[in-house]
């Protein structure tokens, strides 16, 4: 992050801070007053925040919220998002910024595109992330082209990441943001450099902190509104809830095996369980076991010891690449260095791309634990840290103990 990346929370004159909070959005989005700008509004604090100072900052700014979704109790549900009183929140908020606001309904293809998606991914025995794809479909895809149907010349979110433009550069980057603590870069690897010439972030380089206290002196009544939480469609956290709903066999019992082969006991369904889980396994055999591996044909759930969780490398699919060579293969033939974030909650750790039996894969220059396909996999730049490269979602985990390095 540069010195002045990020707006201090101190308390200080809110005029001051607003306007200063303007021109980091300004420097953002980097295009000429009049400009018009799609600001997508979710009715939470960030999407209504980045709206208001487009709107401060002499754009054309259009809002547009997406009904994603209706479970009927998320209409009053706290911590939900893209329905009931979401959407109520962002039709007020423009209209108080005032600027027109039009909402969409893609409850469709979010199911089609996101929840069928999540439900079938737990089926083959994976461990999704219906966040990263609703970025890549139903927001950066879909979206975009509404955005650009407006007439509009760059697309807004209050997405916590950055789009850094280096001297030099003929394209920008996606950079981490300046917010280590709220940093969404994780969440947005599979942007393509097409989606990111036309994406803005003017948030990239604030804190939440920050953005609340420009909120309330914006007079905005979601100042203090609670972040989403969780998956916004799953219902208190219940993802299993949702699955049988929609994939009701996916709660077919099976065998709980070890990785010697013995049988150790039966299971309700391979969607209760995740890599790396312990609790709720209902076995005992002294040491304590944890789940190594789901196989969904078999409708297994292997478990072993804490080591067997030890993963030296990892094999991607719907790769997508941001760094200097043309694509991801090519960049993997090159064994390309890479600093490899395998969930959101962790750091990323050094590696390089190779090529596993002919799939793009990375090996760790140590071991990570508890790597669960269909996590996402994002590549950040050794040489440049805050620098995305890319990613992709997991295909499958290769073990320390089954490893050999090419």
């Amino acid at each position: 992050m540069t010195a002045d990346a990020s707006t201090s929370a101190a308390p200080q004159d809110p005029d001051a801070l607003i306007a200063r909070a303007v021109e980091q959005a300004r420097a953002a989005v980097g295009l000429p007053e009049g400009t018009r700008i799609v600001a997508a509004m979710s009715g939470g604090v960030d999407s209504t925040v980045t709206a208001a100072l487009l709107a401060r900052a002499g754009y054309d700014v259009v809002g547009v919220t997406l009904q994603l979704y209706d479970h009927g109790a998320a209409i009053s549900r706290k911590g939900a998002c893209c329905a009931g009183q979401d959407i109520l929140d962002a039709r007020m908020a423009a209209e108080r910024i005032g600027i027109p606001h039009y909402v969409l309904d893609y409850e469709s293809r979010f199911r089609e595109q996101v929840i069928e998606d999540f439900a079938d991914a737990y089926l083959r025995g994976e461990t999704p992330i219906p966040c990263v794809r609703c970025n890549q479909t139903v927001k950066f895809r879909d979206l975009l082209d509404v955005a650009r149907d407006l007439g509009a010349e760059a697309m807004a979110t209050g997405h916590y990441v950055q789009r850094g433009m280096p001297a030099g550069a003929n394209r920008p980057q996606l950079r981490r943001a300046a917010d280590p603590a709220k940093d969404q870069s994780y969440f947005l690897f599979a942007t393509t450099r097409e989606q990111l010439d036309f994406l803005r972030f003017p948030l990239g380089g604030m804190d939440k902190p920050t953005v609340r206290a420009v909120a309330a002196g914006l007079g905005l009544s979601i100042a203090d509104k609670p972040d989403s939480q969780d998956i916004c469609f799953v219902p208190e956290g219940k993802y299993t809830t949702v699955i049988d709903r929609i994939r009701p066999h996916g709660a077919e019992p099976g065998d709980i095996v070890h990785l010697d082969g013995r049988v150790l006991g039966r299971h309700e369904g391979v969607t209760r369980y995740t890599i790396g889980q312990r609790r709720g396994l209902n076995v005992a055999v002294g040491d304590p076991l944890f789940v190594v591996r789901i196989d969904a044909d078999k409708r297994q759930v292997v478990v072993g010891p804490r080591e067997a969780l030890l993963t030296a490398a990892l094999t991607l699919k719907e790769g997508s690449w941001l760094g200097g060579q043309d694509d991801l293969d090519t960049a993997a033939a090159e064994g390309q260095p890479v600093l490899a974030r395998v969930r959101s909650t962790r750091e990323p750790v050094p590696g390089r791309l190779t090529l596993l039996d002919g799939e793009v894969a990375v090996a760790f220059d140590g071991t990570e634990e508890g790597v669960a396909p269909g996590q996402a996999c994002v590549l950040y730049d050794p040489a440049d840290p805050e620098r995305v490269l890319g990613g992709g979602f997991i295909a499958r985990a290769v073990r320390a103990m089954d490893f050999a390095p090419a």
